[in-house]
């Protein structure tokens, strides 16, 4: 009898992760059997960890999350467009030969729960991202792309903004501004958060005048994380404020297609996690 076939993501922490719950209900959808786990690995551990999850001859792809993207990008040998533009991987999937080729989904799930999911014509919008590192640039392509009107980065480290912008290479779209300026740098349209300091648990203090009188803020993160930018931005009267469930679901809806060849369905199962208080 052949065994299912075995997927896992790895982070760390990682028990709070709803991706073998959404990689499940995806797989019912087509008759599937496949063994989905959770592995927590700390960051010295990762590389070995994870040879030694695909060294199983019925191991094909692993989704990857906080702290471990960049280390992700690094192990493997082939690299998506996406993911060589972030420097980040959020899938390995196990090619034939048993190489690991490295995609980011991140930037392309955020714009289809935005555009798709929340109705939102991106074209035109004046967009804050907050943060530079890993997150930021597997977005910030997207937005971009998506045809938002300027592309404001502004982060604490200002060499990692302007890394970013630099290599979005639009300077008449793509600007930078110094954190300490947030409050006199105007408002946008759209606010995107793609800081840690929801999930680090550290406070996100942010003047009231970023937020435009049609403003959608949306944070990459769900649950907890988002708890503190959300009020925020209904604190600011934005006009929307989303967390970031939608794009969990659509960047794994990215990654079961890579390995099965088949695209979900993602509504009923973000449905299902919003009912069950995700």
């Amino acid at each position: 009898m052949s065994r299912s076939l075995q997927f896992a993501v790895f982070g760390h922490p990682i028990a709070h992760s709803l991706s073998p719950q959404i990689h499940q209900a995806f797989a019912q959808q087509f008759g599937i059997a496949l063994d989905y786990r959770t592995i927590d690995a700390a960051p010295e551990a990762f590389a070995g960890d994870v040879q030694h999850f695909f060294a199983d001859a019925a191991a094909r792809g692993a989704n990857v999350t906080l702290p471990h993207k960049s280390a992700a990008f690094a192990l493997a040998q082939e690299h998506s467009r996406a993911a060589t533009r972030a420097g980040t991987a959020n899938v390995l999937t196990r090619l034939a030969d048993g190489r690991l080729t490295a995609h980011n989904t991140d930037g392309d799930a955020l714009v289809r729960d935005l555009t798709d999911r929340h109705g939102l014509d991106l074209r035109g919008h004046d967009t804050l991202l907050l943060g530079a590192g890993g997150a930021a640039r597997a977005v910030a392509w997207s937005l971009f792309e998506a045809g938002v009107q300027t592309l404001t980065i502004v982060n604490r480290s200002p060499e990692a903004a302007d890394a970013l912008a630099d290599a979005i290479g639009e300077p008449a779209r793509v600007h930078t501004r110094y954190w300490e300026d947030l409050a006199g740098i105007g408002s946008f349209d759209l606010i995107v958060n793609a800081t840690s300091a929801g999930t680090l648990g550290q406070a996100l203090t942010l003047p009231f005048s970023l937020v435009g009188s049609r403003a959608v803020c949306y944070d990459l993160g769900y649950g907890k994380a988002a708890f503190g930018f959300l009020a925020w931005a209904r604190a600011a009267q934005a006009l929307h404020a989303y967390d970031g469930l939608g794009m969990l679901v659509e960047q794994a809806a990215d990654a079961f297609e890579v390995w099965h060849g088949k695209r979900p369905d993602t509504e009923p199962v973000y449905q299902s996690l919003r009912v069950h208080g995700a």
